[in-house]
Formats: structure tokens, sequence, C-alpha cells
């Protein structure tokens, strides 16, 4: 049983973010709100100075952190999973919101615990790989893949999660010590926590958000 926001899908271009308190950090793994909602940030990327949580956090008027901080403002999202209803594996979900951050937050790509959350394209949803995730409400918690289906994938063996956790970054710890995102928590199917893959909804943002803004085609994912 997936329980999440109704079919929806829009785009509107970025727009300039309002102003913020200068040196307020965005990082992954923190709280968002946005009107009612509170989520968690799932991938801040520091060079485009966007970041992405689950579509189903989007609220009215701006982003912001726990404190009531502003930190950016909707770009665009896709939320498509059925609110309430049995979703079949086949069915592909999508559900991920686009942050233009603000000019004055203090941008990184560190995790609470301390890891860099890194995007790598070699890395993606496998049945056994070993993934934790971050929610501001559970922290973090570590188990494995235990499906994989069409945009989506679903975690066993040890994945917790609850409401406020949504949008918060699931990854594989790699040799090095780093963390490398492959999908942002989503909500639970059964039993199962589940989560959209990065590599999809990225490609969707790429397509939806950046070339609408660019006026351009946009660059294939690595």
């Amino acid at each position: 049983m997936l329980t999440a926001a109704a079919a929806i899908f829009t785009v509107s271009l970025p727009v300039a973010p309002a102003q913020a308190t200068p040196g307020v950090p965005v990082f992954p793994g923190m709280e968002v709100r946005q009107g009612t909602n509170v989520c968690t940030l799932g991938y801040v990327d520091p060079q485009m100075r966007m970041a992405f949580t689950a579509g189903h956090c989007r609220g009215s008027g701006p982003v912001k952190d726990r404190d009531g901080n502003v930190i950016g403002s909707q770009s665009g999202f896709r939320d498509n999973t059925p609110n309430g209803a049995t979703v079949d594996t086949n069915h592909q979900i999508a559900d991920w919101e686009a942050i233009s951050l603000a000019p004055d937050v203090a941008v990184n790509n560190v995790l609470p615990g301390g890891r860099q959350l890194i995007a790598d394209p070699a890395i993606v949803p496998a049945v056994g790989l070993p993934v934790c995730h971050f929610g501001v409400v559970t922290g973090e918690s570590c188990g494995t893949v235990e499906a994989v289906n069409n945009g989506w994938f679903t975690m066993a063996n040890g994945v917790v999660s609850q409401k406020g956790d949504s949008g918060g970054p699931v990854y594989n710890i790699s040799p090095d010590g780093r963390a490398a995102i492959i999908g942002m928590f989503n909500s639970t199917w059964g039993e199962y926590p589940a989560a959209v893959s990065w590599q999809v909804a990225s490609q969707q943002a790429r397509e939806d958000v950046i070339s609408s803004a660019s006026g351009i085609a946009p660059p294939p994912v690595p």
C-alpha cells in the first residue's frame, strides 16, 4: 500500500528564490518545510545550486528550513503516486521536486553523519545491494534493496522510515567512504520502505526543469 499524493504532473520555470538569511546551510538530509509539509532534503547540487526532495512534499510558498529560514523555491515536480491505492510493481512511480536555492544560502553535499553524498551513474539499484537511508525522523538506517521495479525500488533488512522522512536520500556506501545516491524515499509498499530511483528522477528533472529554463535540450545523464 503506497500512501502519497494523488497523481499530478506540473512543471514551472525556475524563479528567483525569495531572499534567504545569509549563510543558512543547505545540505542533504536536512529538514525542509513547504506550506504544512515537513520532509527531508534528498540531494544537493552545489554547482547548479539546486536541491531535490520528494514531489509529494511540495506545498504553498517558499521552501524553508526547520527554523523558518527561506532556502529556495520550487522549480518543478512530478508526483504520480496513487493516493491510498495498491500499486502493482509494474506501475511507474515518479516522485520528485526540484528546488532552486536562494543566492545567499551556504550549499554543501555532506550528510549529517559527515559522509559526502555523490551521484555515481555506475551505482544503480539492484537486488541485494547494501543501502542506507537518512530521514529527519528516523536518522540513518541500513539494509539491502529488496526488489527493483519501474522507476522505484523497495528495501528490507533494517531500513526503516516514518512520516517526515519523505525525500530523504537512499545511498550505497562506497569503499572510499563516500555515499553514492541511488534514490529518494517515497513511501511504503506493504511492509517495505520504497524509494524512487535517483537515475530516473534526475533524468526527468533535467528534461522538465533544466531544459525548460535554458530553452535547449538537456545533456544526457552521464
